[in-house]
């Protein structure tokens, strides 16, 4: 059997949204995430994050800052019983270092978790709060994608919810 994942987007479905967030005071839980990774995880699902982070390219924070702020993450989800399988993240800002395969809407964080994982993307799931990260789903292949917004009409998510707590 092949190994499935829940793909999860950081800020805005992890953490609550804040501009170029990479201080660990500045983290705050979204309402329901470590739920929703409890939920999953006892399904068998990997629990993968897959960010973009162009803070890093604008200079506002550093690669270690981020690599920082993600080692503590990854230990406060475990004090919840959650384990994060991996972090991958896009450095990139298209206007500043051109376009490249992993920044979402590209599918190329997605498929490196497919890779080195050997992750069954058809029985995967992504839950992203911006069209790009579900873009960036379809193009790899993964087989539910669930969109998180207070404002969306439409969107090419299977489903989209206004709160985490819909899915439990």
């Amino acid at each position: 059997m092949s190994q499935k994942a829940l793909f999860l987007d950081r800020d805005g479905v992890v953490n609550v949204e804040k501009n170029y967030l990479h201080k660990i005071e500045d983290f705050e839980l979204m309402e329901g995430i470590i739920d929703v990774c409890r939920r999953y995880q006892d399904e068998g699902y990997l629990i993968i994050i897959v960010t973009n982070q162009s803070g890093i390219s604008r200079g506002y924070y550093t690669e270690e800052d981020f690599a920082h702020l993600s080692r503590w993450m990854v230990e406060h989800f475990k004090e919840f019983g959650v384990t994060i399988t991996h972090i991958y993240h896009c450095p990139h800002h298209e206007s500043i270092d051109g376009v490249c395969e992993c920044r979402k809407p590209e599918p190329g964080m997605l498929l490196s978790a497919k890779k080195e994982y050997g992750l069954d993307m058809a029985s995967s799931v992504m839950i992203g709060d911006n069209e790009r990260d579900i873009e960036a789903a379809l193009k790899a292949g993964v087989g539910t994608n669930i969109l998180l917004s207070g404002e969306a009409a439409a969107s090419k998510a299977n489903t989209i919810i206004h709160s985490l707590r819909e899915l439990l």
